[in-house]
């Protein structure tokens, strides 16, 4: 299968070969245009995850590297037409590169209630539990979609093979958007929450980070119509053999996701150690304390942030870490500073 077409004009390397797996003449320049657009994004977000120092980066540099390493397989699939192992490549990596970027929209998410809520939930669920609900979910997806995409990229695979195997993808896909569906509903009550308990000074910020993460759903879910129209009259489907189709339904769109979190990155919105999520020791030790989430304190209420770092002590905590003592007005004291 293939998802990129031109019309042979002249002599076609891709479709002259004997035992090419084209059957149709692609556009070399356009693979490497979308590579080296990819590769500056991957770029772009390994430096940032660096610079602003938030290891969860590496899950959307990856999203990005999928790509990148997608258009690669591509171009070598071009030049050894009659290379299986390339076309699969291309073929697989393609589909499953996006599942990357979801999963980082998911974290980010999780990440946002913690810092802009007051007490880190949303209905009920801790915010480092529900990013990585979603994430598992992803995963599921992931493995679907895996599994359906590696049995349609075969060698030597009969017509209904391979249809049951786009049937498979096309389950994982709907899958993955059931999941989207759900946590946009979350995201929505997560909005409305903000806007009740996120301080002023935070909630541009807040705002701006959860405006892209709507708009990278989005992005997402059209690119997943667009695979489920595309494979829904399986192998006789006619929008495989139209390279525009691909381009600006999915690699485009990918880009524009990658790109959203290049401009608009959680680290320069969520910035420094105490936007991070707390190591389970000092959740403990915050929840002896009453300590919940870091819009508690700028909200006007009397809960101090969690990481706030005091002197050399590592545990993030100053000073007391079985419990700080009350002072009479409901504050707490021995932790932050």
């Amino acid at each position: 299968m293939s998802n990129v077409t031109v019309t042979p004009i002249g002599h076609c390397k891709a479709t002259d070969t004997p035992n090419t797996n084209w059957y149709f003449c692609p556009n070399v320049g356009a693979a490497y245009f979308y590579a080296i657009l990819y590769a500056l994004s991957l770029v772009a977000h390994i430096a940032q995850g660096i610079i602003y120092r938030k290891g969860y980066s590496w899950v959307i540099a990856m999203g990005a590297l999928w790509e990148l390493l997608a258009y690669i397989f591509r171009i070598l699939s071009i030049n050894h037409p009659a290379n299986v192992s390339w076309y699969s490549a291309w073929f697989v990596v393609i589909l499953l590169a996006p599942l990357w970027i979801n999963a980082y929209v998911y974290m980010v998410l999780g990440r946002m209630v913690y810092n802009f809520t007051a007490n880190a939930k949303i209905l009920g669920v801790k915010a480092w539990r529900f990013g990585l609900y979603f994430v598992l979910l992803d995963i599921a997806a992931f493995l679907v979609q895996a599994a359906g995409a590696s049995m349609a990229s075969g060698n030597n695979i009969t017509t209904t093979q391979i249809e049951n195997a786009l049937h498979i993808y096309m389950g994982g896909v709907g899958l993955q958007e059931a999941f989207i569906l759900c946590f946009l509903g979350l995201a929505f009550r997560f909005q409305r929450q903000m806007s009740r308990e996120t301080p002023i000074q935070d909630k541009p910020r807040a705002t701006q980070l959860l405006y892209t993460v709507y708009a990278a759903l989005t992005l997402i879910t059209i690119r997943i119509i667009f695979r489920l129209i595309e494979y829904s009259k399986g192998i006789n489907s006619s929008i495989p053999r139209h390279e525009a189709y691909q381009y600006v339904f999915d690699s485009t769109l990918m880009l524009f996701a990658l790109i959203l979190f290049n401009i608009f990155h959680p680290g320069r919105l969520m910035p420094g150690k105490e936007a991070d999520f707390p190591s389970r020791k000092q959740r403990k030790a915050a929840g002896k304390n009453g300590v919940m989430g870091r819009a508690a304190a700028g909200a006007g209420g009397n809960v101090l942030p969690l990481y706030e770092r005091s002197g050399d002590d590592e545990s993030g905590f100053a000073g007391n870490e079985s419990g700080g003592k009350g002072d009479g007005n409901g504050n707490v004291n021995g932790v932050g500073g």
